[in-house]
């Protein structure tokens, strides 16, 4: 029953989606004074415009307008569309002059294409032609964007046609409209106006040729750009320094700087003085081609030609500068501007932000920032993500999200690539769920998701292990009409080999070719490595050859799995052989390779060839990375060779190399297990200091130690290296299952005698320890604990604990616990969810389940993952039929409505069900 009246809904939705909605727009014909056609008009459907331009012609056809007490009110709610839509009641000529110009000064207020537009029908149709082309000029000025630029050039054509509306464009017109097409690359266009000019009986004269030739250039089309230039003399003009500055630009847009050179030397030998913009073109060629120190010593000329550097002069130097290395020398840079009073615009403090972000510098990047704004500066959006990307890549995704709201309040609205960089960061930190909730805020913006927002969310599926949302992501890419990559199948390849799928895996890897997608090494190495993980060395030999044979060349990554694929096999030989094949084949070792090597030699205690190998690896200039070392620590930690482990952190320290979580990890580890609990306790505190979060196998040693310790008390024994077996009795999966809460609140002691910060980190990895194993009460019993001394559960500490509740079946529990994360803005994760609605429904509890689904709608989830996870992977999976159709049902009545693909999955569920 149910499943008939979904594919009714559906039907339905389908059919309401072909009706237009307010706020769309058409292009049609106004007709202000009779029926004959005149200019292309925006009008909106919705009736605000209309209503508030009705307004405005009341008080427009009163004398004394301006002072008029009602206009003063409706000024801050006027847009350029109101003033289209006045245009078209039969307004007299004058009075709309004087309402566009009185408008257009007053402050927030911009005239569009489409107002100038309504203006000149007007003023075209009463024959006020003087005005008229002053207006048809402003009009091709405020050309904003491409769809500005053809809105124009249709107005203009309407124009140049015969009839009522017939205004013929002037020299000056066309000109103005070449330099607009030009600026927007539409060269077709371009060519196509000028044969127009031509038609008409036009005589081009410098301007026009100039804007041929400049945008041509722009693309690097000189071939082209000098046949027009040659036109400048055939027609008895002369080239000035515009063409030749366009040249300049030209040459150095297809990779001829030394001819860009050769004209720029030319220009005074005829007559035409460079000006800044001559030197800027050729300096940025110059840093395109990489010859930084030849531009800037042209830049070091400047002032003896006479030209000052200008803003974008210096900016474009110090991008080259910061996206080389030189970091310092941009700065410096930055500096010396500022001080010969050439002030930073937006896009040179962009530049600075972005190489500070690219370095992990996001406190000086953000103090940038606010020297912008206290400039006046506005940021770009291209700023702000800047910013975004870089705090997404260190990890610190609330501070990312600061920067979002910071510019949506500043009215910067973000695009495709802001989200993109959210949604990566969000997938890296296993937040899948947000990122599939930020999909739903692009489409609401009107933002159409790239081909790396599927990639992202594919991988972040993958990463918590749900390969079949991941596999729905890839069938609504496909709707989408966006095709995948290699790297959405090297995603897919890798997931299936991590999850020991290696031959489903192979299936795949075969089919790409069919697919029209040729394996690269990304791809290979991804199934090298699958291979090589279960042993099957020799298919994964026959795959490097397929590689070679595929005329794709390995790199250090493919060498560096199938060597550790032979290191695991206990085949050295063969894996030192590879290293030296490396080398032939031209790929240089990485230190990952010798690491992978050392680890190995390690392991089988051969302690001084590992030596031999490290002392190799340095004298071949490669610095030991933070995994080398913390091979060693890890080799000499299962000796008990502490000289040594203190010997490798004094060298890690006397390198400026920090630790990792792998080290903190090892290194605690390596101490508790010795009973040197102190000593693990002082790491813990450095780990802490330093921002690295402990995870909850650091806590789960420590907390592991601290039984040890208890029990040991207990039988009144003491703790030494003998007793090293004891330590180690119980295993690290089996702690919590036996832990004493006391224990947990004795690692808080434990931890200020030794200087630690206790923070919500710690707390949660306790509490998600305690809820692995069902220990729902120990767990609230930390919740309480947290909360008496000012600190608020994460959304982490909740997931914990709503999931343990699912799991133990307190359903009343979790729903409480679900409300509390909501009303503080957090997210649950919607697999609670699923347990949760599941759960309710088994037991009876239909409206609670309901209703716990109705608030789920409400928090801005991807419909399309709420119906993957809850829905199919949930109630359908357990054979909840009419459950499932009663909350399709929901999802209907709220306008939640998931893609038609997920539909289609839906009722194939309910069918086969």
């Amino acid at each position: 029953m149910h499943g008939s009246l979904t594919i009714l809904g559906f039907s339905a939705m389908r059919k309401s989606a072909a009706i237009i909605k307010p706020g769309e727009y058409l292009l049609i014909l106004l007709k202000p004074y009779s029926s004959i056609a005149s200019l292309p008009q925006i009008l909106s459907l919705d009736s605000e415009p209309v209503d508030l331009s009705a307004q405005l012609l009341s008080i427009l056809s009163r004398p004394n307008w301006q002072k008029h007490p009602s206009l003063r009110k409706l000024l801050p709610s006027l847009t350029p569309s109101h003033v289209s839509s006045l245009f078209a009641f039969n307004l007299d000529p004058q009075t709309a002059l004087s309402f566009f110009n009185w408008i257009a000064l007053r402050p927030g207020f911009k005239h569009n294409v489409h107002s100038y537009s309504s203006m000149l029908n007007i003023l075209i149709r009463a024959r006020l032609l003087g005005v008229a082309e002053k207006i048809r000029i402003s009009m091709i000025k405020s050309c904003g964007s491409i769809e500005d630029v053809l809105f124009v050039l249709e107005v203009f054509r309407k124009m140049n046609a015969d009839g009522e509306f017939k205004f013929k464009p002037t020299l000056r017109c066309y000109n103005t409209i070449l330099m607009s097409l030009s600026k927007f690359l539409l060269i077709d266009e371009m060519k196509t106006v000028y044969l127009e000019l031509l038609n008409n009986q036009i005589s081009p004269n410098i301007y026009t040729f100039n804007a041929m030739v400049n945008g041509y250039c722009k693309i690097g089309n000189v071939v082209e750009a000098e046949l027009y230039a040659s036109k400048i003399v055939q027609a008895g003009l002369h080239p000035d320094t515009f063409t030749y500055t366009s040249l300049i630009l030209g040459h150095c847009r297809n990779k001829g700087v030394d001819n860009a050179y050769e004209v720029f030397l030319i220009m005074p030998q005829k007559g035409c003085q460079r000006n800044e913009v001559s030197y800027t073109n050729l300096i940025h060629g110059l840093c395109e081609a990489g010859r930084i120190n030849e531009a800037l010593k042209l830049f070091a000329d400047m002032t003896e030609d006479n030209c000052c550097p200008t803003v974008r002069t210096y900016t474009v130097l110090i991008y080259a500068l910061s996206g080389s290395g030189r970091k310092v020398e941009a700065l410096n840079l930055f500096n010396e501007m500022k001080e010969k009073g050439c002030e930073p615009n937006v896009h040179t403090y962009t530049v600075l932000i972005d190489g500070l972000c690219k370095e992990n510098k996001m406190d000086e990047a953000r103090k940038m920032l606010s020297e912008m704004s206290e400039k006046g500066l506005i940021p770009s959006v291209v700023t702000y993500n800047a910013l975004i990307d870089g705090y997404c890549k260190e990890g610190m995704i609330d501070d990312a999200f600061e920067i979002l709201d910071l510019m949506e309040s500043n009215s910067c609205g973000p695009n495709t690539r802001t989200y993109n960089e959210l949604i990566c960061g969000l997938c890296k930190k296993r937040k899948v769920h947000k990122a599939m909730a930020l999909l739903n805020k692009m489409l609401e913006r009107k933002l159409s998701p790239s081909l790396i927002t599927y990639n992202s969310l594919i991988h972040g599926q993958c990463k918590v292990n749900d390969l079949e949302s991941a596999y729905r992501l890839l069938s609504l890419m496909n709707e989408n009409g966006l095709v995948p990559d290699q790297w959405t199948y090297s995603v897919f390849i890798d997931t299936l080999c991590k999850e020991g799928r290696v031959e489903e895996a192979g299936t795949l890897f075969d089919s790409v070719k069919a697919k029209g997608v040729k394996a690269n090494e990304v791809i290979y190495t991804a199934l090298i490595d699958g291979y090589c993980k279960v042993g099957k060395i020799d298919v994964a030999y026959s795959l490097l050859e397929r590689m070679l044979n595929d005329a794709c060349l390995p790199n250090s990554y493919t060498y560096n799995v199938l060597i550790e694929g032979l290191c695991k096999e206990k085949k050295m030989k063969e894996a030192s052989s590879l290293v030296a094949k490396m080398l032939t084949m031209g790929v240089k070792p990485t230190v990952v390779t010798y690491t992978i090597l050392i680890g190995e030699m390690l392991k089988d205690g051969a302690f001084d060839h590992a030596l031999k190998v490290f002392n190799h690896m340095v004298s071949l200039g490669y610095q030991p990375d933070v995994c080398t070392y913390t091979a060693f620590l890890h080799a000499y930690f299962s000796q008990g060779m502490l000289e040594e482990v203190d010997d490798v952190i004094a060298k890690m320290n006397e390198e400026g190399i920090l630790p990792d979580l792998v080290t903190y990890t090892v290194l605690i580890d390596g101490y508790a297990r010795l009973g040197l609990t102190h000593r693990a306790f002082d790491f813990l505190k450095c780990m802490v200091d330093t921002g690295c979060k402990p995870s909850l196998y650091i806590v789960s040693i420590l907390i592991k130690n601290l039984s040890h310790e208890n029990r040991m008390k207990e039988t009144r024994s003491e703790i030494g290296i003998d007793s090293v077996s004891n330590v180690n009795s119980v295993d690290i999966a089996d702690v919590w299952k036996t832990l004493e809460y006391e224990i947990a609140l004795k690692l808080f002691e434990k931890m200020v005698e030794h200087g630690c910060t206790i923070d919500v980190s710690i707390y949660g990895a306790l509490i998600a320890g305690f809820c692995q194993e069902e220990r729902l009460e120990e767990a609230q019993g930390l919740v309480h604990h947290m909360k008496e001394r000012g600190m608020s559960p994460s959304e982490d500490i909740y997931n914990s604990l709503l999931d343990c509740c699912c799991k133990l079946g307190v359903y009343a529990e979790a729903v409480r616990l679900v409300d509390a994360m909501v009303e503080n803005g957090l997210l649950p994760l919607l697999e609670s969810y699923k347990l949760l609605v599941c759960g309710l429904y088994i037991e009876g509890s239909n409206e609670k389940a309901k209703a716990v689904f109705h608030g789920l709608l409400s928090c801005g989830y991807n419909y399309d993952e709420v119906a993957w996870k809850v829905l199919i992977d949930g109630l359908l999976k357990r054979d909840l039929v009419d459950e499932c159709s009663e909350l399709i049902d929901i999802m209907e009545e709220k306008g939640c409505q998931p893609n038609p693909q997920t539909y289609s999955l839906l009722i194939e569920g309910l069918e086969r069900t």
